[in-house]
């Protein structure tokens, strides 16, 4: 069973400022939650006990601070009767952990160098899930991103990887997923519709095997690319791992992929979730 995942929060949400100056991206309100607990609160869903969280060092994180106890904010809502609003303010159950690892924004950059980072501090060597912290599928009633990928996975617990099914006119904007027999084959980047393998898009959702996980260290550890050169994509050592007869296998989800990471995916988040 898969009881471990990663998140990345770190970064200055560039393309979200003015607001990110003030409000850590993934802490921004979709509805009456922040953005990366739409993924928290499906990940404990699906069986996971210890996410590992990637932090900016920015004082105070305030993602740390929305998952403590807050003593002073149960003791109110005791002292004036309103008991039953301590479960909205519990944002974990007791038997979930959060670990926090420290990513400086000065150091590399890249999707890959927080996985790495995660996987040398806690030694993983072991399935994980790892999700984004400014994006969720959203599909109330069905099947969560979480759970489709555990059961792509199998029994073997091999890595795979999320496909989101869009209308084929409108893949051009993503990543488009290469597979066959229900494994990955590539990914091919913003092709025309015609050109497109599939309607499957990556929206940077996975299961990592330890075979994988080790890719992705080696190759954050062995490249060093300037802040001008290139960022440390983990798509990367996907294909590289892909190449080498490693196995990914795709999990399809027909749930709505929403993106907090601009205004107009952000404004449209609150608009399906606050609408359903």
């Amino acid at each position: 069973m898969i009881t471990k995942a990663i998140i990345p929060v770190a970064g200055w949400g560039t393309r979200r400022l003015p607001i990110t100056k003030i409000i850590e991206k993934s802490m921004l309100p979709v509805g009456n939650r922040p953005l990366v607990d739409y993924s928290v609160q499906e990940l404990i869903k699906a069986g996971v006990k210890d996410i590992y969280m990637v932090i900016s060092n920015t004082e105070p994180c305030q993602v740390q601070e929305f998952y403590k106890d807050n003593l002073a904010l149960n003791q109110y809502l005791i002292e004036r009767g309103k008991e039953d609003r301590l479960k909205l303010a519990k944002t974990l159950p007791d038997d979930v952990t959060i670990h926090y690892t420290v990513q400086d924004p000065a150091s590399k950059y890249g999707t890959a160098v927080p996985i790495a980072l995660v996987v040398k501090e806690y030694r993983i060597d072991e399935p994980v899930l790892v999700f984004m912290g400014d994006d969720f599928i959203w599909n109330p009633g069905g099947e969560s991103a979480a759970e489709a990928l555990i059961k792509a996975s199998g029994e073997k617990e091999e890595s795979a990887i999320l496909g989101v099914e869009i209308p084929k006119e409108k893949v051009k904007k993503y990543g488009v997923l290469s597979e066959k027999d229900g494994k990955l084959v590539g990914v091919v980047e913003k092709p025309e519709p015609e050109e497109a393998p599939s309607n499957l898009i990556n929206v940077s959702k996975y299961i990592m095997a330890p075979e994988l996980l080790k890719k992705i260290v080696k190759y954050v550890d062995e490249h060093d690319f300037g802040p001008k050169d290139q960022e440390y994509m983990v798509t990367d050592p996907i294909d590289e791992f892909i190449k080498e007869g490693g196995i990914m296998r795709v999990a399809p989800t027909t749930g709505e992929y929403l993106d907090g990471g601009s205004v107009e995916g952000w404004l449209h988040a609150n608009n399906v979730v606050c609408g359903s």
